[in-house]
């Protein structure tokens, strides 16, 4: 079996050097929180999207989330139709409309290959319909590289 690239500190560095936006459209809009939710965190930094494929978007405001970890406290914000695919990064910024949902801080598989979870950290932890979220909105996933 091949090494995991990410996990065995083969790589040199970072190796995204640079890449365009995802964009997707929210399809279903979500209310509901876990103070004890488990999500696992991949190793992995980096996941590709499809066009046409849904997923989820999760919110926590847990200050050690990030890959690896195990993460408790999630609210839910909304399941989106990738529009325009790419490859989702841990540190892209993710925008619908005026609002900044917060930053990419890893990829659950819990319901894999249903669709694949992707947890934001923002300051609050605030559900989609709490943040005003509507059918048809864009949602972009921006690089910060």
């Amino acid at each position: 079996m091949s090494k995991e690239p990410h996990g065995s500190g083969i790589l040199d560095k970072h190796p995204y050097a640079a890449k365009s936006d995802v964009v997707g459209r929210l399809v279903c809009i979500l209310d509901a929180r876990s103070e004890e939710r488990g999500m696992e965190l991949l190793i992995h930094p980096s996941r590709a999207l499809c066009q046409g494929e849904i997923h989820e978007i999760a919110i926590t405001d847990d200050p050690q989330a990030g890959p690896r970890n195990t993460v408790d406290t999630v609210a839910y914000l909304a399941f989106f139709s990738v529009e325009e695919g790419g490859i989702v990064l841990v540190g892209d910024r993710v925008i619908s409309g005026d609002v900044e949902l917060g930053e990419v801080v890893g990829f659950d598989h819990t319901h894999f290959p249903n669709h694949m979870n992707i947890l934001l950290h923002a300051r609050e932890r605030k559900t989609g319909l709490e943040l005003g979220l509507t059918l048809g909105d864009l949602v972009t996933f921006r690089s910060t590289l």
